[in-house]
């Protein structure tokens, strides 16, 4: 079996790591190439160019390498018809992987897969019809995404999320956590991982985090920060009406102190995003908050088909998670929602065992399911058969 595979950014590497990983154990003999990252290239990939060149988001971003994306598409288009692989495998990064689809379709027949469902069931419904034409099997985290794929005329399987199979701290290194920051409850701010977040979300969550501190003296706050943002949020929390202490990937080789702070904390403001379900996968129960720009907000405000943001929520199908987004997302609202989850988080903790089991804990990992699947229906057997 030959694949082509390609990923556009960090977490579809990670995905395209584990998949590769997969397909080997059940083929032995698969052969690989495509565009990847460190994840991809610890299963023997030689990326044809850097992934880092097509790690872009936002216009301001995106417009200076328009020309370059787009002979990059071009490029990619032709080595995977001059390759003739078995199966093209597209990971997530749409804007990129669905256009290099749609440029093959138009010239051969190549199975074609996708791997992350499109959240068509939150907004733009509309994309699921237009990459139909492109894409043979859709490979969906979530477990209620297949049916908007299949409605659309693709094959669509859940093969589980990757948060289920991540690793957590142990019990020994939790404990530690929480004696190196004392008794008092122990609070993580997590304002996102982008620089329009963090500019937006963190001055609210600290004034939010002042108001929890003073009603609960001993509070300790601990603030992980994605290497991107490192400084920025650095010089946020300077500005804080309360101390924060800092995790920075530098200070904290293999992410050892950041595990155990996300399984140690009582309770986590968080942005909106897969975040939530990091913390669900530590059992950290949450409050929500997010904001945008003033046109982005009523925009998305208007294309938006479901009520709530949150994954946890929308996965356990409760409402349990507190979320504050756009106009709502103010210190007070979202302080008063912190103390009451750290005075009551027993329905949290109910919605977020339930979100693990659905997305897949305690079953086969992911990256397997999803190897098994790209073979099953590559073979025409029955999704979930076995294949050896």
């Amino acid at each position: 079996m030959k694949v082509f595979i390609i990923a556009g950014e960090p977490s579809g590497d990670r995905l395209g790591g584990a998949v590769m990983a997969g397909l080997r154990s059940l083929r032995p003999s698969v052969q690989f190439t495509g565009i990847g990252g460190p994840d991809m290239a610890a299963q023997g990939l030689v990326s044809r160019f850097p992934m880092q060149e097509l790690s872009l988001m936002g216009l301001a971003e995106i417009l200076p390498q328009y020309f370059h994306l787009k002979r990059r598409i071009a490029q990619t288009a032709q080595a995977v018809i001059e390759q003739r692989p078995d199966i093209l495998l597209t990971i997530d990064s749409p804007d990129f992987c669905l256009r290099v689809a749609r440029a093959v379709r138009a010239r051969v027949r190549i199975r074609t897969v996708h791997y992350v469902a499109p959240s068509v069931w939150a907004w733009r419904p509309g994309r699921a019809a237009r990459m139909a034409p492109d894409v043979d099997q859709v490979l969906a985290l979530l477990p209620f995404e297949p049916p908007y794929m299949q409605a659309a005329g693709m094959a669509c399987t859940f093969v589980g999320h990757p948060v289920v199979a991540e690793a957590l701290a142990t019990p020994a290194e939790t404990a530690a956590c929480r004696a190196r920051f004392g008794p008092g409850p122990l609070i993580l701010a997590l304002p996102g991982s982008r620089r329009a977040e963090v500019a937006r979300l963190a001055p609210r969550f600290g004034q939010a985090l002042a108001l929890v501190a003073a009603a609960r003296p001993g509070a300790q706050v601990l603030l992980p920060a994605a290497g991107p943002v490192v400084d920025q949020v650095r010089a946020a929390a300077a500005q804080w009406p309360l101390p924060a202490t800092i995790i920075a990937p530098a200070d904290d080789p293999g992410g050892a102190l950041k595990r155990a702070a996300f399984r140690a904390a009582d309770v986590a403001l968080a942005a909106s995003g897969t975040v939530s379900l990091e913390l669900a996968a530590n059992g950290t129960p949450m409050v929500i908050g997010y904001d945008m720009a003033p046109l982005t907000r009523v925009i998305v405000a208007r294309m938006l088909r479901i009520d709530t943001v949150t994954l946890v929520n929308l996965v356990s199908d409760t409402r349990t998670i507190p979320e504050f987004i756009g106009t709502a997302c103010q210190p007070g609202p979202m302080a008063a929602a912190l103390l009451r989850t750290l005075d009551d988080p027993a329905a949290q903790h109910a919605a977020m065992a339930l979100t693990m089991a659905r997305l897949g804990r305690g079953g086969e990992a992911p990256g397997l399911r999803a190897a098994r699947a790209i073979v099953d229906g590559f073979t025409g057997a029955a999704p979930g058969a076995s294949q050896t």
